[in-house]
């Protein structure tokens, strides 16, 4: 959530910047409110300062003997109008932040954009495969290696439940199982996270309320919710509390599935393993020093290359333009791997800063210099295992039919090397 301090100090600024990110609500309509607010605070304050004078002229009278009584009845018409009017404030407030909540943070260091055509390739590795007979995608593969059943998922869920079977299902543990130890090594904090999350927890990443329709909600007795990813969970650890600045910052990583309705997504490539509704996911979050959140973000990125790396799968770093940035980052890279067979770049990570938008949203401080502070919060997958499962597909079968295993991921197999049709 965006300050409305800086917001009154210099909004044409911000109306300029929410509008690049494509806000629907009007920068003017939270500053109207925003200023109803401020003159009732004014006029309680006003009426306060007048109950008092008549608190202390009560008093006055009773001391000298006389009748008070139409100084009580007086100082009881100002209280009840105060009262009156904090429950106005309290209105105004409310509206005021739920508008606030549909306003998305701003990227004044992002590059200039409109869509996904204007984003920024900053570095490139390894060499994109050249395939010399006659590869199949993915889905086929897998299906002739018995590594996934998409019709039995789709039978028991619908379609977007993919089901991993035998060397397929230990592939998918062993990429997690990877990621995970990665992180461990590189000094995160593991968190195994609930799946299911209060509407407040998903309000404090931002989730909510601006894209509830893309969410597995509960029934109304519960009003929880499936999560989309371990950021949410993880990042309301500290909700409402404190951060030592000593302990930032803060690493933290998760396994977790990951549940999303992709509503709007209609028409999009939806093959195999390409979008789905249930996925599996390593994330990181950072809790950061205000001051240092973009070295962070520097180096939660380079962790999601060294990850790719090891895999040996040719990856993009991609610096999203302002019209292509989610709705809560101030900056984000993505990692994109090659699938030769696909011919496209798919992405497998993003990396994002959100500043303090996140921890507005959340109440997750520090004190710095004696002073109440909202720490920075950033996140990223590290990784998604759905796209690099494809990129392996596309980058390690050979002409024989078989998957070839990343070396890097042979001792989680059992030291198997290839994965072969029966």
């Amino acid at each position: 959530m965006l300050d409305i301090r800086k917001i009154r100090e210099n909004p044409e600024f911000y109306k300029e910047e929410t509008r690049k990110k494509g806000t629907t609500i009007e920068i003017e309509e939270i500053l109207s409110l925003d200023e109803k607010r401020r003159s009732i605070l004014a006029e309680v304050e006003k009426l306060k300062a007048e109950r008092n004078a008549e608190s202390k002229r009560i008093g006055e009278l009773k001391k000298k003997g006389e009748n008070a009584d139409d100084a009580v009845l007086a100082m009881r018409a100002l209280g009840d109008k105060i009262a009156e009017l904090d429950s106005a404030a309290k209105a105004v407030e409310f509206e005021q932040t739920e508008k606030l909540m549909h306003i998305p943070n701003i990227a004044p260091n992002a590059p200039e954009g409109e869509s996904s055509e204007d984003n920024v390739v900053r570095a490139t590795w390894g060499t994109p495969r050249e395939i010399d007979f006659e590869a199949v995608d993915h889905k086929t593969l897998g299906e002739r290696l018995g590594l996934f059943d998409f019709e039995r998922g789709a039978k028991i869920s619908g379609s977007g439940f993919p089901v991993y079977r035998g060397l397929g299902a230990r592939l998918e543990r062993a990429l997690i199982q990877f990621f995970l130890d990665m992180h461990r090594e590189a000094g995160f904090e593991e968190i195994i996270p609930p799946y299911l999350v209060l509407r407040k927890t998903m309000r404090g990443t931002g989730q909510l309320p601006k894209f509830e329709e893309d969410m597995y909600r509960c029934d109304k007795d519960d009003d929880l919710f499936l999560i989309p990813t371990a950021e949410v969970p993880v990042t309301n650890l500290y909700a409402e509390e404190f951060i030592p600045e000593s302990e930032l910052p803060k690493r933290l990583c998760a396994y977790s599935a990951c549940f999303r309705r992709e509503a709007g997504s209609y028409g999009k490539d939806t093959r195999g393993l390409l979008r789905l509704h249930q996925f599996n996911k390593v994330e990181m979050v950072y809790f950061a020093h205000p001051e240092k959140s973009y070295e962070a973000h520097e180096e939660l990125t380079r962790f999601g290359e060294i990850l790719l790396e090891k895999l040996g799968l040719p990856y993009r770093r991609l610096e999203l333009c302002k019209g292509d940035l989610g709705f809560g980052a101030a900056k984000c890279y993505d990692l994109e791997i090659y699938a030769p067979v696909e011919k496209k770049w798919l992405e497998v990570s993003s990396c994002s800063n959100f500043e303090d938008f996140q921890a507005r949203r959340a109440g997750i401080r520090t004190k710095l210099n004696g002073k109440n502070t909202f720490v920075h919060t950033l996140n990223g997958s590290g990784l998604a295992t759905p796209r690099v499962m494809v990129g392996i597909c596309d980058n390690y079968q050979q002409a024989d039919g078989s998957l070839v295993i990343p070396e890097i991921l042979r001792p989680y197999m059992g030291g198997l090397e290839k994965i072969e049709a029966k």
